[in-house]
C-alpha cells in the first residue's frame, strides 16, 4: 500500500462516519501570539474548543502538516539520528466538538487499525490515564472499560501524567489521553522480551502511532482545572509512522515517504544510503530528506528564512541540512533545492501549495544554500585563525567563547569547529561555550518573558468589532487580566463593542483612549488572541464596571488606512507592470510609511518603478469608491475574482475589499475612496531573499511632507548655486570636478617620480634580501604603483611601505618574484596590522591592510624592521 493510499484511505474511513473532511491549514501560524507553527493536528481548531468559533461540522477529519522545531515541542536534535523523529510530519486526525466521545473514538480507531489496514492485533497496544493524586484526578476507568472490548486487559496499560495527560500548553483545553502503540519487532525478537516492556521507552520498533485526546478540562493559569463546557476528541496518528506500519519497515526513511527524495539524494551526492544508525554518512542523508520537507512546505506557506522569529527558526533547520550535507555527503555546492521537483511529485496532489509556489520554494532554498556556504568558507578562514593563536601559545584548547561568537554571529556550526579542532589534536572549551549559550538563552528570555494571569469576568456580554464603522463608541469592560514582563505591569482589556482594530494582515493595531469620570487611560496598543480583541492599558480603572468611551487614535487611523487601500492598487500595478506572478509575501501597514513584499525574480528598473507608481496615483485620482463585502461565502468570493494569498487561513465567510478592478480579501480598515490617499510615492525597491522583492513607499500626510521637503532642499540647492537652473549649474560643477581631479591626479603622478628615485637608493641589504620599510603621506593607489614598479625593478626585494594619507594609516608589501617562494607578502601584513588596529590580507607577492590607529605606525615600522 502507497503512502498516497494510506493517507486516501483515513480520509475515506472517517468521511463514511459522517467527518467532514477538511485541507491541512498552513504550516505558519500569522494570527497566534502563542505559537509560530501548527505543532500538533488540532492548532487549526483552537478556537472551536476554546467555544470563540462555532465549527463548521461537530465532526471533522484531515491530515494536518506539523511542525516541531521550537518550544515545548522540539525533536529538531533527534531527527537524523533516529529512525522515527521529524521536524515536519502529517498528523491526521478526527474531530469531535460536543459530539461524540470516548466509546466512538475508541472503537473507530480499532476499526480502522485492524478491518482497514488489516495491523494483527496482537501487534497492539493501548495506554490509559492512571490519574493523578495531586491533581485530584482518577484513574480513566471509562477508557479502560471501553478498550477491554477490543483487546486483551493485559495489553491495556497504565500511563502516567506525562504520557497520558494531554495539555495545548501552560493553560487551555487539556485531557487525559490513550495512546496506540504497534510493535513492529520480528517473532525472535518478540519471543525474548514483550512487547509489553517497551512501550513509551524509546523502542525504534514499538512506537506509538495513534493518540486519542479526550478534552474535557480547561487548565488555567493558575494550574487548576475546571470542566469545559462540552467533551470534544482530539485525535492525533503519525502518518510517517503509520505507513512504517503497513508498508512493514523498520524505519519512517524506508518508507515511498521519503524513499524517492533519498534516491535523488544519492544521485546527486554519489552516495549510497544504507540505513545505519550510527553512519554519519545516513545521518546526514536523513537530516537533508527530513529538513525540506519542513523547509519547502514552510516557505510555500509564506514563510521565508530570515534573521528573527518565525523565519530563524527556518533558516536554521535548513543551515543545518546544509552543514551536514558539506561535513558528511562532501556537498560543496547547492544541490538541496534540486531536491524541491522531488516532493511536489510525491505530496502536490494532496498539498497544492507545493505546486503553486515550486518555482519560489526553490530560488529561495537555492540563495539561501549559496549565502551559507560562503558563510562556511569564511568561517573556515576565521576558525583556522583562532587555531593558528591557540597553538601559537602552546595551548590544546579553543576558546569556549570565540567559538560561540562564530557559532551564533557568523552561523558557523559548532560540531563543524569540534571536528576541524580535533583533526588538528586540539579540543573545544565546552564548559566555556555552554557558558555563553546560556547567557544568549537567558537575554532571549529575559526580552521576552511574560507573566500572563486569569481573565477576570466584569459582565458577561457579546464582545464585537466595529471599527470599520466607529473610530469612537460608548463601551463597556467585560473582562481584564494582568500581564507581567521586562517593561513593567500592564492590564489587557476587552471591550464589549470594541472600535480599536487589532494587530493583522500587516496591518499596526490601533492606539487611542479609554476615557471616564476618574480620567483617561491611554490604550498602547491592540492585539487579537484566540478570537478577542485585546487592548493594552498601563493602569486599571477603579469603576472597572463603568461605562467608557472609547476613542481611536484618528490621525494614526487615517494615515494607515491609506497606506492599506494603496497597498491593494500596488499590488494590481505591480502584477499589471510585472506579471501575474507576482504575489503578496509579506507586509507591513502603519502610520508612517508601507512595506510591501512581492516574488519577483529580478531587480526592477527605474522604468518599471515609475510605471508602477503612475498606475497607482491614476487609480487614486479616479476616487475610486470603497466597496466592501463582509460575510460573503468564499466560493462567491472566488467566482468575483477576489485575491487570495497562499499560507492564509480563509474561513467560510470572508470579507473582500474593492477598489475599481482591484479585489482582495483583507480583513484591515480602509479609506471610502481612493481620494483620500492624497498621493502615492515609492521610496526605496529592494530584495529581501530570493525571488522575493520589496517596496516602501508613503502616501497621504507622508507624501505631502516629503513633497515639501524635497522642494525646500531645491530651493536651497539653488541659493548656493545662485541659479535656477539647477541642472546647468550641476553640469558646470561637474566639469570643473573632472577638470581639477585630472589635474591633481597629474601632480600625484609627478609627486610620486619624484620620490621613486629616493626610494630606490633607501634599500638596504638585510641577509639574503634588499629591504626597503618607508613611511610617506603618497595616497594608496600611488603607493601601489610604486610598490609594483619596485618589485620588477629591484631583484630580491622586500618592500614595505605605510602611509598616513588622509588619516587613516595603510600598509602595502610588496616581494619581488624571486622571493615569493621565501617570503609570503599576506603574512607579513597581517601581522604588522596589529600595530594599527587594522587587518588585510593578499597573496604571497603583493598585499594591504588598512587601519584605525595613526599612533601605531611608528611601532609598525620598528616590528617591520624586526621581522
Amino acid at each position: 500500500m502507497t503512502s498516497q493510499e494510506i493517507r486516501q484511505q483515513f480520509l475515506d474511513f472517517f468521511k463514511s462516519k459522517e467527518h467532514l473532511i477538511v485541507p491541512s491549514a498552513p504550516i505558519v501560524l500569522k494570527d497566534d501570539p502563542t505559537l509560530m507553527f501548527s505543532n500538533s493536528g488540532m492548532t487549526q481548531f483552537k478556537d472551536y474548543f476554546l467555544g470563540y468559533k462555532e465549527p463548521k461540522s461537530h465532526r471533522i477529519a484531515d491530515t494536518q502538516k506539523c511542525l516541531r522545531v521550537s518550544g515545548k515541542h522540539n525533536d529538531l536534535d533527534d531527527v537524523g539520528r533516529d529512525t522515527y523523529h521529524h521536524t515536519m510530519f502529517e498528523m491526521l486526525g478526527n474531530w469531535s466538538f460536543g459530539n461524540y466521545f470516548k466509546k466512538e473514538a475508541i472503537d473507530w480507531a480499532w476499526e480502522l487499525l485492524t478491518e482497514v489496514y488489516k495491523i494483527p492485533k496482537e501487534n497492539l497496544y493501548v495506554t490509559i490515564f492512571e490519574g493523578d493524586e495531586k491533581e485530584n484526578l482518577e484513574r480513566d476507568n471509562e477508557a479502560y472499560n471501553f478498550w477491554k472490548t477490543h483487546i486483551a486487559e493485559d495489553r491495556i496499560i497504565n500511563g502516567n501524567k506525562k504520557d497520558n495527560f494531554w495539555e495545548m500548553g501552560e493553560s487551555g483545553p487539556c485531557g487525559p489521553c490513550s495512546e496506540i502503540h504497534v510493535d513492529l519487532r520480528t517473532a525472535e525478537e518478540k519471543a525474548k522480551i514483550s512487547g509489553l516492556e517497551l512501550v513509551n521507552n524509546d523502542h525504534p520498533q514499538v512506537v506509538e502511532i495513534w493518540n486519542l485526546v479526550f478534552m474535557q478540562y480547561n487548565r488555567k493559569a493558575d494550574g487548576s482545572l475546571e470542566n469545559l463546557p462540552a467533551k470534544h476528541i482530539d485525535t492525533g496518528m503519525g502518518f510517517e509512522r503509520l505507513c512504517m506500519a503497513l508498508q512493514q519497515k523498520s524505519s519512517n526513511y524506508d518508507t515511498d515517504v521519503f524513499t524517492p527524495l533519498i534516491a535523488k539524494v544519492e544521485e546527486l551526492s554519489g552516495k549510497k544510503y544504507t540505513g545505519i544508525l550510527e553512519d554519519e554518512k545516513d545521518i546526514a542523508i536523513r537530516v537533508v530528506v527530513d529538513h525540506i520537507r519542513a523547509v519547502s512546505f514552510a516557505i510555500a506557506d509564506g514563510q521565508l528564512p530570515s534573521n528573527g522569529g518565525a523565519g530563524y527558526v527556518i533558516r536554521r533547520i535548513l543551515r543545518r541540512a546544509i552543514s551536514y550535507s558539506y561535513r558528511f555527503l562532501g556537498m560543496k555546492e547547492p544541490f538541496l533545492f534540486e531536491l524541491v521537483a522531488v516532493l511536489k511529485n510525491q505530496m502536490g496532489a494532496f498539498f497544492p501549495e507545493i505546486v503553486k509556489q515550486e518555482k519560489l520554494v526553490t530560488e529561495v532554498i537555492k540563495e539561501e544554500e549559496n549565502s551559507f556556504l560562503k558563510t562556511i568558507e569564511h568561517g573556515l578562514v576565521r576558525l583556522d585563525h583562532i587555531i593558528k593563536e591557540t597553538i601559537s601559545k602552546n595551548e590544546k584548547v579553543l576558546p569556549g567563547a570565540e567559538v560561540f561568537e562564530l557559532y551564533d554571529t557568523y552561523g558557523f556550526p559548532a560540531d563543524l569547529s569540534r571536528i576541524i579542532a580535533e583533526e588538528k589534536q586540539l579540543t573545544v572549551d565546552e564548559k566555556g561555550f555552554d557558558e555563553e549559550m546560556e547567557k544568549q538563552k537567558q537575554r532571549s528570555k529575559k526580552s521576552s518573558a511574560q507573566k500572563v494571569y486569569d481573565w477576570e469576568v466584569v459582565a458577561e456580554l457579546p464582545e464585537n468589532f466595529v471599527g470599520y464603522d466607529k473610530t469612537e463608541k460608548e463601551v463597556k469592560i467585560t473582562r481584564y487580566r494582568k500581564v507581567e514582563n521586562k517593561d513593567g505591569e500592564f492590564y489587557q482589556i476587552v471591550l464589549n463593542e470594541t472600535p480599536f482594530y487589532p494587530e493583522g494582515g500587516g496591518q499596526v493595531g490601533d492606539k487611542g483612549t479609554l476615557e471616564n469620570n476618574e480620567g483617561t487611560f491611554e490604550v498602547l496598543e491592540t492585539k487579537k488572541e484566540n478570537g478577542l480583541v485585546i487592548s493594552l492599558i498601563k493602569d486599571l480603572p477603579q469603576n472597572i464596571s463603568g461605562n467608557f468611551t472609547a476613542k481611536v487614535n484618528i490621525s494614526d487611523r487615517k494615515n494607515t488606512q491609506a497606506n492599506h487601500s494603496v497597498t491593494h492598487l500596488l499590488h494590481e500595478a505591480l502584477r499589471e507592470v510585472l506579471g501575474t506572478h507576482v504575489e503578496q509575501k509579506g507586509s507591513y501597514v502603519g502610520p508612517d510609511y508601507l512595506r510591501f513584499d512581492f516574488s519577483h525574480f529580478s531587480k526592477m528598473n527605474e522604468e518599471e518603478l515609475a510605471l508602477v507608481e503612475e498606475k497607482v496615483n491614476a487609480k487614486i485620482k479616479e476616487n475610486l469608491p470603497l466597496q466592501e463585502y463582509r460575510d460573503l461565502p468564499i466560493a462567491e468570493a472566488t467566482e468575483k475574482g477576489a485575491m487570495m494569498l497562499f499560507g492564509e487561513k480563509y474561513g467560510d465567510k470572508v470579507r473582500m475589499i474593492q477598489f475599481g478592478s482591484s479585489k482582495e480579501l483583507c480583513g484591515g480598515t480602509h479609506v471610502k475612496s481612493t481620494g483620500e490617499i492624497g498621493h502615492f510615492k515609492i521610496i526605496a525597491e529592494s530584495s529581501t531573499a530570493a525571488g522575493i522583492r520589496r517596496i516602501e513607499a508613503i502616501s497621504g500626510d507622508k507624501a505631502t511632507e516629503y513633497f515639501k521637503n524635497l522642494e525646500h532642499q531645491l530651493k536651497e540647492v539653488s541659493s548656493l548655486l545662485k541659479s535656477k537652473d539647477l541642472v546647468k549649474s550641476i553640469e558646470k560643477l561637474l566639469e570643473e570636478n573632472a577638470t581639477l581631479k585630472s589635474e591633481v591626479e597629474a601632480l600625484k603622478k609627478e609627486k610620486a617620480k619624484g620620490e621613486i628615485n629616493d626610494w630606490k637608493n633607501a634599500f638596504v641589504q638585510k641577509g639574503d634580501k634588499q629591504l626597503l620599510v618607508k613611511r610617506t603621506s603618497l595616497d594608496a593607489g600611488s603607493v601601489k604603483d610604486l610598490v609594483f614598479q619596485l618589485k620588477k625593478e629591484i631583484p630580491n626585494s622586500v618592500t614595505i611601505i605605510i602611509s598616513d594619507a588622509g588619516e587613516k594609516p595603510m600598509i602595502t608589501v610588496g616581494i619581488s618574484a624571486d622571493l615569493e617562494a621565501k617570503y609570503h607578502a599576506g603574512n607579513i601584513v597581517k601581522e604588522l596590522a596589529k600595530e594599527i588596529q587594522g587587518g588585510g590580507g593578499g597573496n604571497p607577492g603583493f598585499a594591504t591592510a588598512g587601519g584605525k590607529n595613526l599612533a601605531g605606525i611608528e611601532n609598525a615600522l620598528n616590528k617591520a624592521m624586526e621581522i
